[in-house]
């Protein structure tokens, strides 16, 4: 192990739960197991269910600017604990939902807007200012969080709703935020502050020690927009499959538990998939990884888009949750590498409203696709489709600029 993660791992494992326990991963992968409760009890449909993750993942986006301004201008570590502590009092509020729609909305929305200084843009920028050598296999091993997430959430939410009913469940939920990650946050979350331009400039250090572009800069590129596009269309077919995974697997005859159990495989694939696109990415040319970890799921998704057997539904969700374990680090990989470091979170908000929208919308979108069909199939090879278009246009990026060290921050692209 280098000498550079060995010295890293509390802020690495830090980071990690933290990311687990945030707004944009605990409620969506937990959702599903929401939805056969809520609808039992109020008679809503399942798209009106999901729909609120539109509200989460949508106010998610509103406050996706401002977090980056301020994380580049103060650090992440003061935004973190109080992100942390709304998103938890959003869960106790959706456990006091009566049978109005409405309430139930505003429990997500109040996830988002109290939770988003625990978003990804503040863990990932703790990061990529805190490792330069394996800052790949930093981030593929910080952003495991989503996996462990992925893979144990849905069981246990599936297990509170069996023991204490779906408030309860709601309730166990919210703990998770202040009594796992809080302590560990509070303690180990000190990442550097070198790349802060703030903190250059309080002790005298030159502008020249900072590359990167400014917002505005990375838009009038090409590269940005590129990255746009293959985000948005990889997130709309990854959140689109999750939190309908369970309701779809039921649907072809599986248990409840068992369900949940192979949506926890999916968490396995995102553990793997951080893991080893993590490691690659510090080795080979990103754009090429992208490609190749974005193309599987296809075949993943064409797979449950029929009727398959069992085993293959495991390979289906496996291969799919490879490819859900590769976005997040691409993206921030991504940033840092063609973009630079000097308004990283500014930049990397701007993508992270994207998918942060896509997030919101998809899993609504797939779920009124099964109202209106009663099945998924469309919805699957929507999302191989999405899932194709990521992974070819990512290649449209190029080579790696050459960094300026110049004052602008530009670079010679």
């Amino acid at each position: 192990m280098s000498t550079e993660i060995r010295r890293g791992w509390p802020l690495i494992l830090a980071s990690g739960i933290g990311l687990a326990c945030s707004p944009i991963v605990l409620p969506y992968y937990t959702i599903g197991a929401l939805v056969g409760p809520l609808t039992q009890q109020f008679g809503w449909t399942r798209a009106e269910v999901q729909f609120a993750i539109l509200f989460s993942a949508g106010f998610g986006a509103l406050t996706a600017p401002l977090i980056g301004m301020m994380s580049d201008r103060y650090g992440p570590r003061a935004l973190v604990l109080p992100g942390l502590v709304g998103l938890g009092a959003g869960f106790f509020i959706a456990a006091s939902t009566s049978d109005q729609l409405w309430m139930f909305y505003f429990a997500y929305a109040f996830m988002a807007l109290f939770g988003a200084g625990a978003t990804p843009i503040t863990w990932t920028r703790a990061i990529v200012a805190s490792f330069e050598k394996y800052r790949g296999l930093a981030l593929g091993l910080t952003l495991m969080g989503t996996g462990i997430c992925a893979m144990f959430t849905p069981s246990l939410a599936t297990w509170l709703v069996e023991k204490f009913g779906w408030r309860g469940a709601y309730v166990g939920l919210g703990l998770l935020p202040w009594l796992l990650a809080g302590p560990l946050v509070f303690f180990w979350f000190k990442p550097k502050r070198a790349l802060s331009v703030r903190d250059n400039a309080a002790h005298g250090a030159a502008d020249t020690e900072v590359w990167g572009l400014t917002l505005r800069d990375a838009a009038r590129g090409y590269r940005f927009w590129v990255l746009c596009v293959s985000i948005f269309a990889v997130y709309m077919a990854v959140s689109g499959i999750s939190p309908n995974m369970i309701p779809s697997l039921t649907d072809k005859g599986l248990a409840p538990a068992l369900a949940a159990k192979i949506s926890g495989l999916f968490g396995g694939g995102i553990i793997l998939g951080r893991l080893v696109i993590g490691a690659l990415l510090d080795r080979f040319w990103a754009p090429g990884v992208a490609l190749v970890s974005l193309l599987l799921p296809v075949t993943g998704c064409l797979i449950l888009a029929g009727n398959p057997a069992l085993v293959w539904i495991f390979v289906a969700v496996l291969l799919i949750g490879l490819a859900a374990g590769a976005e997040l680090d691409l993206m921030s990989f991504l940033v840092a590498r063609y973009f630079g470091l000097r308004h990283y979170s500014q930049i990397y908000s701007i993508l992270y409203a994207l998918l942060a929208v896509g997030s919101g919308m998809a899993p609504m979108l797939f779920a009124s696709v099964y109202d209106r069909t009663k099945s998924y199939e469309v919805s699957y090879l929507a999302a191989a489709a999405l899932f194709a278009i990521g992974a070819v246009s990512v290649l449209a990026l190029g080579r790696y600029p050459v960094q300026s060290t110049s004052r602008t921050g530009e670079s010679a692209l």
